[in-house]
C-alpha cells in the first residue's frame, strides 16, 4: 500500500523550495549614510590677530637650522633636494615587523562601526558619545631604518615616526652621509587602524596620558632591538618622536608625559584639539588642554620641539561644535605657550598647504630634522661657524 502521508509531504517541501527559489532575493541591508563632505577650508592669514609673531621669508626660503622662533613658509613649496636618493649615496636598509594586537597586553584593540561616528552630548558639548565603539583586533606593521654607517652593537639615537610614516627615510640617508644629523634608526610604527573618537588610532593618538609612549617603551623597542640586531639608546636626548595630525599631538603627547625618555620632537598639522575619547574631566580639552592649562601651568620640560601648520589646516571637521576644533589656531595658541615659557622651538605657519601636505613636507622635512637634532654630537661633522 503506497505511503500517501510521506508522498503528500514530499509534495509540500518541493512545493515551498520551489516558491523560495522563486521569489525575489530580499533587499540588502541599507548601507550607512555616507558622511557630508566638508566644507573648504579657508585659507588663515599669519598676520590675524591673536597669531604669534612670526618673520615671513622669502617665497622658497626655509627658517635657519640653528634659529628658535615663528616662521612663515610659502607659498612656494619645492621638493628639497635632500628627499631624493643620489646613486653614491649609502642607502639604508629597512625590517619589516608584524604585530597582532593579541599579542599587546596594553592595546587589545577596538574599532568604530564603519559609517558612524559619534553625538556630542547635549549637557557637555565638548564631550562625545560613541555607542559603536566596540572591542575589535587588529595587525599593526612597523619598518625599521637602519643606516648603512650603523655599526652593528652600538647604541644608536632614534626617531619613531606615527602612522608608519617612513617619508623621512630618503631624507636620513642623505643627512646621515652628510654628517648633518646623527647615525641613526628610524621606526615607522603603524597605527591600530581607525581614526579619531572611538578606534585604535584615537585611543592611542590622542589620549592625554602616557600610554602610548609606555607601549612603545615596553612592546616595540624591545622587538625593534631583537628583530632588527640594532641597540637604541636610553639617552633621551638621542630619543625623537614624529607624526602628523593626530600623530603630530602623540608626539608631543609621548615626550610631554615621558621626558624621561624623549626630548626631541617633530610635528605637522598636530592635532592639539578636543579629540580624546574616552573623555576624561582631568583634561576635558583633550589635547586642546596642552596649550590651555598643562604647557602654561607646569615648569619648562626640557624639549625640543619643531612645528607647522598650513594655512588651510582644519577647521571644525566633525559633528562637535566646542570651539576647540580649529587647527591652526590651535598650533598657534602651541607657539604661544611654549614661547612663554621659555621653550626651545620652532614654529613654521606655511602658505598654500593643506592637512599634512605633501608638497609642504617634501620641502621642509630636511630642515626640521636638523633643526630636531641640534646640540647632539655627529661624528665627524664639521664644527658650525
Amino acid at each position: 500500500m503506497p505511503n500517501r502521508p510521506l508522498k503528500f509531504a514530499l509534495s509540500v517541501a518541493l512545493a515551498a523550495g520551489f516558491y523560495a527559489t522563486s521569489l525575489p532575493p530580499p533587499d540588502p541591508a541599507p548601507k550607512p549614510a555616507p558622511r557630508p563632505a566638508r566644507p573648504p577650508v579657508p585659507a588663515r592669514d599669519p598676520l590675524t590677530p591673536g597669531y604669534v609673531k612670526a618673520k615671513e621669508l622669502p617665497d622658497g626660503a626655509v627658517a635657519p637650522i640653528n634659529e628658535d622662533g615663528n616662521f612663515i613658509i610659502g607659498p612656494t613649496h619645492k621638493k628639497a633636494p635632500e628627499m631624493t636618493v643620489a646613486g653614491d649615496v649609502p642607502k639604508g636598509v629597512t625590517i619589516e615587523i608584524t604585530m597582532q594586537s593579541t599579542d599587546s597586553k596594553i592595546y587589545p584593540g577596538i574599532a568604530r562601526e564603519p559609517g558612524t561616528f559619534g553625538t556630542p552630548d547635549p549637557k557637555n558639548p565638548a564631550k562625545l558619545d560613541v555607542p559603536t565603539s566596540h572591542p575589535a583586533p587588529y595587525t599593526r606593521k612597523v619598518t625599521v631604518y637602519v643606516p648603512k654607517q650603523y655599526v652593528p652593537g652600538a647604541e644608536a639615537p632614534f626617531i619613531v615616526t606615527a602612522d608608519g610614516d617612513r617619508s623621512i627615510f630618503p631624507a636620513l640617508d642623505n643627512l646621515i652621509h652628510q654628517k648633518r644629523v646623527p647615525v641613526m634608526i628610524a621606526i615607522a610604527i603603524g597605527n591600530g587602524s581607525g581614526d579619531a573618537q572611538g578606534s585604535q588610532r584615537g585611543l592611542e593618538y590622542d589620549t592625554m596620558s602616557g600610554l602610548y609612549a609606555e607601549f612603545v617603551e615596553k612592546e616595540v623597542l624591545p622587538l625593534v632591538e631583537a628583530q632588527a640586531k640594532v641597540k637604541l639608546t636610553k639617552d633621551p636626548e638621542g630619543r625623537a618622536t614624529m607624526g602628523c595630525s593626530s600623530g603630530g599631538s602623540c608626539a608631543i603627547i609621548m615626550a610631554w608625559y615621558h621626558p624621561e625618555w624623549y626630548h626631541r620632537v617633530l610635528t605637522t598639522s598636530g592635532t592639539f584639539v578636543n579629540q580624546q575619547y574616552p573623555w576624561n574631566p582631568e583634561t576635558p580639552g583633550g589635547a586642546w588642554d596642552l596649550h590651555k592649562t598643562l604647557i602654561p601651568n607646569s615648569p619648562a620640560k626640557p624639549l625640543r620641539i619643531w612645528m607647522e601648520v598650513g594655512d588651510k589646516d582644519l577647521l571644525n571637521p566633525n559633528v562637535m561644535r566646542d570651539d576647540m576644533h580649529d587647527w591652526v589656531l590651535a598650533n598657534e595658541l602651541m607657539a604661544k605657550a611654549l614661547a612663554d615659557k621659555g621653550y626651545h622651538y620652532q614654529f613654521n605657519f606655511v602658505k598654500n598647504a593643506g592637512h599634512c601636505d605633501g608638497a609642504m613636507k617634501g620641502q621642509l622635512i630636511p630642515q626640521a630634522l636638523e633643526y630636531l637634532w641640534q646640540g647632539y654630537p655627529i661624528e665627524g661633522a664639521k664644527p658650525a661657524k
